[in-house]
């Protein structure tokens, strides 16, 4: 596909004027939610509910049905993770950043895979689906990611870089590149959230062993 400097700015000027209020807010509700999530701020769930409950009525406008389907996954982990978070602070704790084990992690990606091909082949087998595999493991992949992030598993932001960077070809494939675009913001937000979550997971590693030594020492 050959693109010019020229086109690519058309491109994207169609797009942005193409594009609805609805479709505004919600991008810039899902840019909030990873920012306030980046804080582990429980706000960040409540961006995440209205972001993806609009984007359910623009994909379902727009026949995406697949797409529409992953928005309602995505609105029941938006409620799980706010009761995740909200109950940890109830009881004036926090949901701890922890890490999972690398056995767990190489399960976790082979179960990712293992989807991506058998909903893939299906997709290529029976629908004139684009990139099928692609779509497939990037529609997996957030599934599980999501899940992370209600979990405060450090690792997710690392989960998003991948499948945020395939998507990126993917879009850019398909010449979405507002929504291409888009998703180099999330690439960048993704890197300062790691950094940030690393930091906070250090630093509760660092007052825990602090606790573990000041009690062994009242003993």
């Amino acid at each position: 596909m050959n693109l010019t400097l020229d086109s690519l700015m058309h491109s994207l000027a169609t797009a942005w004027q193409a594009m609805s209020g609805w479709e505004v807010i919600a991008v810039a509700l899902a840019i909030a939610y990873l920012l306030l999530a980046m804080k582990e701020s429980l706000w960040c769930w409540y961006a995440a509910f209205i972001s993806t409950a609009i984007f359910i009525m623009l994909f379902w406008d727009a026949s995406l049905l697949m797409e529409s389907a992953l928005q309602i996954y995505y609105l029941a982990m938006a409620v799980y993770g706010w009761v995740q978070w909200r109950s940890k602070q109830e009881t004036n704790q926090s949901l701890q950043i922890h890490r999972w084990s690398t056995q767990r992690h190489l399960s976790i990606i082979a179960l990712v895979l293992g989807l991506s091909v058998f909903s893939g082949s299906l997709l290529a087998t029976h629908t004139d689906a684009a990139w099928p595999y692609v779509d497939s493991f990037t529609t997996w992949g957030s599934v599980v990611t999501t899940y992370m992030v209600t979990r405060k598993v450090l690792e997710n932001w690392l989960y998003w870089l991948v499948i945020d960077s395939i998507s990126i070809v993917l879009y850019w494939d398909r010449e979405l590149y507002l929504t291409a675009l888009l998703f180099v913001v999330y690439l960048v937000i993704c890197v300062f959230g790691f950094i940030e979550w690393r930091r906070h997971y250090h630093a509760q590693t660092t007052q825990q062993d602090s606790n573990l030594v000041s009690a062994s020492v009242s003993q």
